[in-house]
């Protein structure tokens, strides 16, 4: 039985339900749309994302199982706890989103085309002013040397891409980002797709229908006025 997958209206946010998603390709719910602040705030509240590359329509995710990283469980391995606690590098939050993203669409280590184009850049950097996409950056001195993205409502945090240009940039950036999190007793990062880096850094799979609730779960969690407010970043783990 061939499965339809719906084209969105320009004039409504509704999206169909996660579980319509097809199983191959994994995830794939809907195409069309737009990429402004309100669709991609409605569809990150849903646990959907968006991911496409130039020159196609714009698609829309709900993959099954779902990557997480638990917060009380993530890998720190001896080199690079070695590598922290030396402090090479100082970490921030919000204080270069856009070039964080622009490095992201253009990493040195990506072999393969970037789904960052230039329309998805333009949508994220609007959702940074709006107070809804957010940085880590990762700095050898005055030099900007790993980062992520990614978007958070309230205590849900979904990352989108990161980057480094030294060793253990990005590792350290992911580091933060989850004691950043776990400082708030959030419990888990979504990070959408399990890849082998991430795998390193004890990521996990879990079911969609798990995901979905412990993603409305995190949604329903406030976190203090101003958290998200430019700063440097320090790290305190056992």
């Amino acid at each position: 039985m061939t499965q339809t997958i719906p084209l969105l209206s320009s004039d409504s946010l509704i999206f169909p339900p996660v579980n319509n998603a097809l199983n191959d390709p994994n995830g794939l719910l809907a195409f069309g749309g737009d990429l402004t602040t309100k669709r991609l705030a409605q569809a990150y509240s849903l646990g959907i994302f968006p991911w496409f590359s130039e020159g196609d329509a714009i698609m829309w995710w709900s993959p099954d199982p779902r990557a997480i990283i638990c917060c009380d469980t993530i890998k720190i391995n001896k080199t690079l706890k070695k590598h922290l606690n030396k402090q090479i590098f100082s970490v921030t939050l919000n204080n270069a989103f856009d070039e964080v993203i622009e490095y992201c669409a253009d990493a040195p280590f990506r072999k393969e085309g970037t789904w960052i184009v230039d329309e998805m850049i333009q949508a994220y950097k609007t959702m940074h002013q709006q107070g809804l996409a957010h940085s880590i950056e990762v700095w050898s001195g005055e030099e900007l040397v790993g980062g992520l993205y990614g978007i958070a409502i309230n205590g849900y945090f979904s990352g989108e891409s990161m980057f480094y240009t030294h060793s253990n940039a990005s590792k350290t950036a992911l580091v933060y980002l989850v004691a950043l999190l776990k400082s708030q007793k959030v419990e888990f990062l979504d990070c959408q797709m399990l890849n082998p880096f991430l795998a390193d850094m004890g990521c996990v799979e879990v079911s969609r229908e798990k995901f979905i609730e412990i993603k409305n779960q995190a949604i329903e969690k406030k976190l203090p006025k101003n958290f998200w407010h430019p700063r440097q970043l320090y790290l305190s783990y056992e």
